[in-house]
């Protein structure tokens, strides 16, 4: 078992010890050890090494003996006796929003309820609302919850797919026989959800990459396997398609499976206006042409394929019909975003308040990431759950800081919070505080059930502060469990732009918004964006990659991220709106 595996059996431990009600401590004391093992830097052969196990903070002997046991036979015997107790089921009811292990047990005890789908049927006949503290509202809740779960069944967030579907990626185009690889479909446009992979493989020899795309470790079972077509289901449940074609035919096979659909209707109507038709596997002479075409270039890829519709090479992230052939036509398309234009983030958190990792790891996580600044900030007062900071501890965190800066010259640490935004708009801190900071992300996190006037003009309050540099998650939607509530974007949009105050793309897979549909409004209205991480451990800095992908669907360049400055860019767009006092 690898660390990540470990930490995931201990978290249903303690999940399992809840539904059982065990003893609060018993079952923080393994939430704790799972924190510290997915946190815990050694190699695999100290996790078979009870000694060096319990020198790890929140490991004591007994969690110990059963970290050894599962690295060494990949099972515990403890965890399997708390599965006999339990309907293999049971565990799918916290996939509902709303419900934890008191609800799911009382559920379970008073209703006999293990799945979701006695769950519906008990919300259905109204069993559920009878139950003392659940009520018509909460079992309406359910309902909705459920319904929405099946509503996207079948999606997955880009994040959560990613690291398989990379691995498959970089195996196959690291076979022999492979000579072109590339993973296309909406993974490739970077949306937000996707339904499935399309792996797109040039080669001689079909049948060997076909036999390796099926033997692969993260291949769970092999749904239909052909000639040219293949497809499997992973270990994630996605499904992933391979298509094997010649060298000749992979620009055209890429470009077309790349898709969006909308966007390859356009190419196939310009391939019409010049007497060809355009498929997956080449440009040819139309059929039923009215006279000669032009002669059918030699197409070798995708930039070469534009270029004889006479169009400038679209990125697959803009390729959704949007606006993209308007201006790849007359060269217009922006020079998009990339990777490495990234300088530095904010909005990250550390174990001061929920975050898994601290301060120093943050920040060493950064430097490894090549950044020249990250700014922290975790969690203000009001977050009671995530432990969030008041004055005396947020004075703590900001002398940790300076102190840090002191020994650090490859990077900057800016002292931050992220500061709730309370029901009327006003801020979790008032000015004294907040001007002591270098800069305050705000936020929503409560009363998600306001009108779109009320949140409108909540938010619109708190970003009129001078002290708010940034608005966070701007709708609050978590994709696939969550809606964002309900606000009007283009006015936030107004006012930010309005105030100087910065508009996040928060690049955690579950989020990744503001959404890349509102980025050209916002754009047009000069609001400046930012990409962060809403990092809760090391690890997730990684998740700027998404971000950057948002952006890039969003049509926006590097002048238009703010955290694309240098250090001392930054630190003047950090002063500006301060300045306005």
């Amino acid at each position: 078992m690898t660390k990540e595996q470990i930490a995931a059996a201990l978290e249903e431990i303690a999940t399992l010890l809840e539904l059982k009600g065990e003893n609060p401590f018993k079952i923080r004391a393994y939430t704790n050890a799972a924190r510290s093992i997915e946190a815990w830097g050694a190699s695999f052969a100290d996790l078979q090494n009870e000694q060096a196990l319990e020198k790890i903070p929140g490991v004591g002997k007994a969690i110990a003996a059963k970290v050894k046991e599962l690295a060494t036979t990949g099972s515990s015997t403890f965890l399997e006796e708390l599965r006999r107790q339990f309907p293999p089921a049971i565990l799918e009811l916290f996939s509902i929003p709303g419900l934890g292990a008191k609800k799911i047990k009382a559920l379970h005890e008073q209703l006999q309820v293990s799945s979701v789908a006695e769950l519906q049927a008990a919300c259905e006949s109204g069993r559920v609302a009878q139950l003392s503290g659940f009520g018509e509202t909460t079992q309406g809740k359910i309902c909705a919850a459920i319904a929405s779960r099946a509503k996207h069944a079948g999606s997955f967030q880009l994040g959560a797919v990613a690291s398989e579907a990379e691995q498959l990626r970089c195996d196959l185009a690291a076979h022999e026989e492979a000579m072109q690889v590339s993973l296309a479909g909406s993974f490739r446009r970077r949306k937000e959800i996707v339904r499935d992979l399309d792996f797109i493989v040039a080669t001689n020899s079909p049948e060997a990459i076909t036999a390796y795309f099926c033997q692969h470790p993260v291949v769970e079972n092999v749904i239909a396997r052909g000639p040219t077509k293949t497809s499997v289901r992973l270990r994630s449940g996605i499904q992933a398609d391979l298509r094997v074609v010649s060298n000749a035919e992979y620009p055209f096979a890429l470009s077309y499976f790349t898709g969006s659909k909308e966007h390859n209707i356009v190419m196939r109507n310009r391939a019409l206006d010049r007497g060809w038709t355009l498929n997956e596997y080449r440009i040819a002479p139309a059929p039923n042409a009215k006279s000669t075409p032009p002669e059918i270039p030699q197409v070798n890829d995708e930039r070469e394929l534009y270029r004889a519709f006479g169009l400038e090479y679209i990125a697959p992230e803009l390729r959704e019909n949007c606006g993209e052939f308007e201006a790849a036509e007359n060269g217009s398309l922006p020079r998009l975003i990339e990777r490495e234009n990234l300088r530095g983030t904010f909005h990250c958190h550390t174990t001061a308040s929920d975050g898994h990792d601290s301060l120093e790891e943050m920040v060493a996580a950064a430097q490894e990431l090549g950044l020249e600044y990250i700014g922290i900030a975790d969690h203000s007062r009001s977050q009671i759950q995530a432990h969030g900071l008041h004055a005396a501890r947020l004075q703590v965190q900001r002398a940790q800081i300076r102190k840090l800066n002191e020994t650090q010259k490859s990077i900057r640490v800016f002292s931050g919070i992220e500061c709730d935004i309370l029901r009327d708009g006003s801020l979790d801190f008032d000015d004294e505080i907040l001007a002591q900071l270098d800069f305050v992300v705000a936020s929503v996190h409560s009363n998600f059930s306001l009108s779109e006037r009320e949140m409108t003009d909540r938010v619109i309050r708190a970003i009129s502060n001078l002290f708010v540099t940034m608005l966070a998650h701007p709708t609050g939607r978590l994709l696939l469990k969550r809606d964002g509530y309900a606000i009007d974007i283009p006015a936030v949009l107004d006012a930010a732009a309005a105030t100087g105050t910065w508009v996040e793309i928060n690049a955690a897979p579950k989020r990744l918004e503001l959404d890349w549909r509102w980025w050209p409004l916002a754009k047009s209205k000069g609001v400046r964006c930012v990409i962060n991480p809403d990092a809760h451990r090391a690890s997730r800095l990684q998740d700027l990659w998404f971000g950057v992908g948002a952006a890039r669907k969003g049509w926006l360049t590097k002048a238009d991220v703010v955290n694309c400055l240098p250090l001392t860019g930054i630190e003047t767009e950090l002063k500006k709106k301060r300045s306005n006092r």
